[in-house]
């Protein structure tokens, strides 16, 4: 197999990715002009078109494009343009960049005493934020139609591990790696034949086999007991690929905020393990941004409690809220609290279908006791379900301090039995409204797969994946993706 891949390619997607990001900051400067137009209470013309040919301009521009080059030369040198960086990852690090340099550049301008509009400077920083991030998405889907930022990658391995590798680099399509291949350094068995990809054995001279097909990027996801077995081969391909990747097989691990530690002239790792959820800064940290962002939304959102509560209350009369008690944070009680979209009598009608429709009720169990089209859900509950609606009453229960924005879902007792080996994670960290259960498929997505997710979350935790979950959790809401 030889893969079609020019090195021009790569440097036409660099050129690009640099226009974009030039581009993000124009906009943002120009944008950053609409405060000074509603503050100011100036006309069109004088916000947005006279205001150029004005001689703090000629301070602010030149200086503004000094700062676009220093951007750029940042993430030049931290990979953004040639290295594939996961999406979130990718905006994490930019977003640290563009405060930096917003900060330096209203030093400069208050230690040079110039004069110049700090609405302005703020309104610009802060369409950056949001554009630059947006722009490098739209840019690189342009890419991709393009076929230039396509970067063709081959897995060696062909086990457990190598299969989770290709599903995580399929996760992030921004990415661009197109994996065309596994490559297996020996002969394997018939399971690990059945790849999502062609596979190549490497046979008794895997290099000659490697540099017959030219690929540009390999990715070495063997299974733990292969990293040994193959310790020549792994020592080939670093000579061969300067820009190798290794995904080791450590699941089960936090692997967020690990910390790697080496060991002068010996071939030995260390890594340093935190469970951040158990430190008691992190925590104080989430409960702030918890109580903050909730009290800010219940304020917001007043007006759509009392619409939501009217019509309930219209159809099927009181109560409006539905309450149910839910297992917490070190396994307490607490009575969880959500717009009821159900008749009054659905559990005795659920009590009535156990013994009448058996296999309805074995669906029931098996879609995380759910049902598509389930009779017993108000008109109105079906349109606030399918867009979550019904949750947000528990920001009651955030300000409360029983559960938080992001988390694991909050459990039934009866659910505790079903969820194994993962219910000490679980009671580790505050249920949440939101959690990565909701934007992994929400209601098509199986028990296992929730406990498993939860873990994952509360293993991994950081402020950054609260707020990335909450992003996505949005924009899941709106797509109507698995809600029912």
């Amino acid at each position: 197999m030889t893969i079609n891949w020019h090195p021009r390619r790569a440097y036409l997607a660099k050129l690009l990715l640099i226009v974009g990001d030039v581009l993000a900051v124009g906009l943002s400067a120009l944008l950053g002009r609409l405060a000074n137009w509603a503050y100011d209470q100036n006309t069109w013309t004088e916000a947005f078109i006279s205001w150029w040919s004005d001689p703090q301009a000629l301070i602010r521009l030149p200086l503004l494009a000094g700062l676009t080059v220093l951007m750029v030369v940042w993430f030049w040198l931290q990979g953004h343009y040639s290295k594939r960086i996961p999406f979130w990852d990718e905006t994490k690090q930019s977003i640290r960049v563009v405060l930096l340099l917003a900060v330096f550049d209203a030093m400069l301008m208050f230690l040079g005493k110039w004069s110049f509009s700090r609405l302005w400077l703020v309104g610009t920083w802060t369409m950056l934020l949001v554009l630059l991030p947006l722009m490098r998405a739209r840019m690189k889907k342009w890419l991709l139609r393009m076929g230039v930022w396509q970067l063709p990658t081959v897995i060696l391995g062909t086990g457990d591990n190598a299969r989770e590798a290709y599903a995580a680099l399929r996760s992030e399509p921004l990415m661009g790696i197109d994996v065309v291949a596994f490559m297996s350094p020996v002969s394997p068995g018939l399971e690990e034949r059945d790849l999502p990809a062609p596979l190549v054995e490497l046979g008794a001279d895997p290099m000659a086999v490697i540099r017959r097909m030219k690929p540009p990027h390999i990715v070495v996801a063997l299974n733990a007991g292969e990293l040994y077995a193959q310790q020549k081969l792994l020592q080939d391909l670093s000579l061969h690929d300067a820009d190798l990747n290794v995904i080791p097989s450590i699941r089960g691990l936090p692997l967020l905020g690990m910390e790697m530690t080496h060991f002068f002239s010996h071939e030995t790792l260390m890594l340093s393990v935190r469970n951040n959820l158990a430190r008691p800064i992190h925590r104080l940290v989430k409960r702030v941004f918890d109580v903050v962002v909730a009290g800010l939304a219940l304020l917001a959102l007043s007006p759509v409690f009392a619409w939501l509560s009217w019509r309930i209350w219209r159809e099927d009369g009181a109560p409006v809220f539905f309450r149910q008690e839910r297992v917490g944070r070190d396994g307490v009680r607490f009575v969880c609290y959500k717009f009821r979209t159900m008749v009054k009598d659905a559990e005795a009608r659920l009590a009535a279908w156990e013994k009448e429709n058996p296999q309805l009720m074995a669906e029931y169990r098996a879609n995380n006791f759910k049902l598509k089209d389930d009779p017993r859900v108000l008109p109105v509950g079906k349109w606030i379900r399918r867009y979550s609606l019904d949750e947000l009453p528990q920001l009651f229960n955030v300000m409360r301090g029983e559960m938080s924005l992001v988390g694991p879902r909050p459990l039934l007792a009866r659910e505790l039995g079903d969820y194994g080996d993962a219910l000490p994670f679980y009671q580790e960290a505050r249920p949440g409204i939101t959690g990565l259960w909701q934007i992994s498929g929400r209601s098509d997505t199986t028990f296992l797969a929730r406990a498993n997710l939860d873990t994952w979350y509360v293993r991994n935790w950081s402020l950054w994946y609260d707020v990335v979950i909450l992003i996505r959790t949005v924009k899941v809401v709106f797509a109507r993706e698995g809600a029912y």
